[in-house]
């Protein structure tokens, strides 16, 4: 079993010619709401580019965007027993506008996803138990994911740690991350901002696993991962595709990569499947609507 912990936010996602100036006001196109964030991403993309099952903890409001976004979970067979809905909360939303180029640029209020706590994590004890792989990103309390790291350590689940939105970790924490999965600005926010910090990705990615990390995987999206493994150091190159939009391509990553590994697939052989998926995704709209099938591959 994959347990996912993180955030859950419903995407309000705007098409836009180009990203407006400072004090401008700029017609947009097309107006959506898509379910996101980047713990439920990562969820949807496990469940849909593997055969574990998944399950997700995780908090959201008791509010018409919570309702929806739970359906949405179920919809893909994630196990939804320990997302707690907390009433009188708003649910997480994300605004998105997206680009002609299909960059996009992502305004986050945490609502409910503010509130997960570690009572949240201890109660999910049992669903922990039961995993294979424990998947994380920082868009939750940092004191609640430092708990679950631990919990997840001590109980001897793979943990893997996506470190977005970029922000500084102890050093315990990262000790006992057995993936580390930033793209380069998060790596660079890991390592600090001083004149010795390294700028490539090769070398942040070995200053990392010198931090206490078993394996780092640096995204550095159409120019592929650069990976500092047990095994040693690799380059994996992109897929050449033309973009869409971007939105969730880290996550997609992510997800393709968990669901490999928590099947046995090597460390390779789960970075190849993560690439593929997210060569699909950025062809597509969309966070969750552009997550690919295992079967599209």
């Amino acid at each position: 079993m994959i347990v996912v912990i993180g955030s859950i936010n419903m995407d309000l996602v705007l098409r836009v010619p180009r990203m407006p100036l400072p004090g401008e006001t700029l017609t947009g196109g097309a107006f959506r709401t898509i379910p996101g964030g980047k713990g439920a991403n990562q969820a949807v993309a496990c469940a849909r580019l593997g055969h574990a099952p998944v399950a997700m903890i995780g908090c959201l409001g008791d509010d018409a965007f919570g309702h929806t976004l739970r359906a949405a979970l179920v919809a893909d067979g994630i196990d939804v027993s320990h997302v707690a809905a907390l009433p009188g909360v708003a649910s997480g939303i994300a605004s998105i506008l997206v680009d002609a180029n299909g960059q996009n640029s992502i305004v986050i209020a945490g609502g409910a996803n503010d509130l997960l706590s570690p009572a949240h994590i201890d109660a999910a004890l049992p669903l922990l138990q039961r995993a294979s792989v424990v998947v994380l990103q920082l868009e939750t309390p940092l004191a609640t994911i430092a708990h679950a790291v631990n919990l997840a350590h001590c109980l001897g689940k793979t943990v893997v740690l996506n470190p977005a939105p970029a922000a500084s970790l102890p050093a315990a924490v990262l000790a006992q991350v057995d993936y580390l999965i930033p793209n380069e600005i998060e790596a660079a926010m890991l390592l600090g901002a001083s004149a010795s910090a390294p700028a490539e990705p090769r070398d942040q990615a070995a200053a990392l696993r010198s931090s206490g990390c078993r394996n780092v995987l640096v995204t550095l999206g159409a120019k592929g991962v650069h990976a500092a493994l047990e095994s040693g150091s690799q380059d994996f190159p992109a897929h050449a595709v033309e973009a869409l939009d971007t939105t969730a391509a880290g996550d997609t990553f992510i997800g393709g990569f968990v669901a490999a590994l928590a099947v046995g697939a090597d460390a390779a052989a789960a970075i190849g499947q993560g690439q593929r998926a997210a060569a699909i995704g950025v062809t597509r709209a969309g966070a969750q609507t552009s997550i690919p099938y295992l079967h599209e591959l």
